[in-house]
């Protein structure tokens, strides 16, 4: 069933979860992350970023992910993540999506809450819930670059509790992403969180908060993050590439076959389906925080 943004992050409230956000930039990576959700009986919220418009336009996956989501026996929000054009975030919203991250945090403060308000405005009309951030996980904010390690980019920008506390105040934005360590793309060493900033902001705000940049952190560390208030986690770096991998052992294994073996497309979609579910499966899992099903 499709759901608001508000109403997902309100079951991982109650239930002190998270609720997986999955980058869905294929038919391939939506119907795994609906599957799964399906099958564990946990809710799910699936992505579309706008820096993924060269993956798959809006105009051809958006429609499919409202079908599957109304479809669903799962509670699932289709959300459009890392908006950085208005005018972007409405096509969204016509299509029925319901949920949205507008974000500008690579802007000024003062235009970060000014397009902010605006981008809460449109959404409230279509009654989506409108996710923003505040802080900065380095230079990869639009959705596009994930693939990339981490080499030369920018200090993480931590987001400041008492900003916090006013941002949501002046935008009012449902749930807010933050920085507490956390960097897009692939983990060239061990990332290094700051516990002490996300619980201080959660203190002060009792807001929903969001972790972007979560591949490379560790089981462990997702459950403090968990208990401190994360209550959405943006998942798609690492499914990419186990979901690539599995694919090149599927071209090796038919050259390996014999010479000259044929390798069909849908050999190579199926398996990729087939290493998202395992991927999804088992962090959805770890987001559960040991709760039991909900769906």
């Amino acid at each position: 069933m499709l759901v608001n943004l508000r109403d997902i992050t309100a079951i991982a409230e109650q239930n002190n979860m998270a609720i997986g956000a999955f980058n869905s930039p294929s038919l391939e990576a939506v119907r795994a992350a609906i599957d799964v959700a399906e099958k564990l009986g946990y809710p799910v919220i699936i992505d579309h970023a706008e820096g993924h418009e060269s993956f798959v336009p809006l105009d051809s996956i958006g429609p499919v992910m409202v079908a599957l989501a109304e479809r669903s026996s799962a509670p699932v929000c289709v959300h459009l993540d890392h908006c950085e054009h208005l005018s972007y975030m409405r096509r969204a919203l016509e299509m029925g999506f319901t949920g949205a991250m507008f974000d500008g945090s690579m802007l000024p403060y003062d235009r970060n809450v000014e397009l902010g308000a605006r981008a809460a405005e449109m959404c409230h009309d279509f009654d989506c819930g409108l996710e923003c951030e505040l802080g900065s996980m380095g230079k990869r904010e639009n959705g596009a670059g994930h693939e990339d390690e981490n080499v030369d980019t920018p200090d993480a920008i931590y987001t400041n509790p008492d900003d916090a506390v006013d941002f949501i105040e002046a935008t009012n934005c449902d749930i807010l992403a933050v920085s507490f360590g956390t960097v897009h793309g692939i983990y060239k060493g061990e990332p290094h969180l700051d516990f002490n900033v996300l619980s201080e902001i959660r203190k002060r705000t009792h807001t929903p908060l969001v972790m972007h940049g979560g591949s490379g952190v560790s089981d462990e560390d997702y459950h403090k993050a968990i208990d401190v208030g994360i209550r959405k986690v943006n998942y798609y770096t690492y499914g990419a590439k186990f979901a690539g991998e599995r694919v090149r052992k599927v071209i090796k294994d038919y050259e390996e076959k014999e010479d000259g073996a044929i390798v069909y497309w849908h050999d190579m979609t199926m398996a990729a389906y087939d290493e998202l579910c395992k991927t999804f499966e088992h962090v959805m899992q770890v987001f559960a925080n040991g709760a039991g099903p909900i769906a």
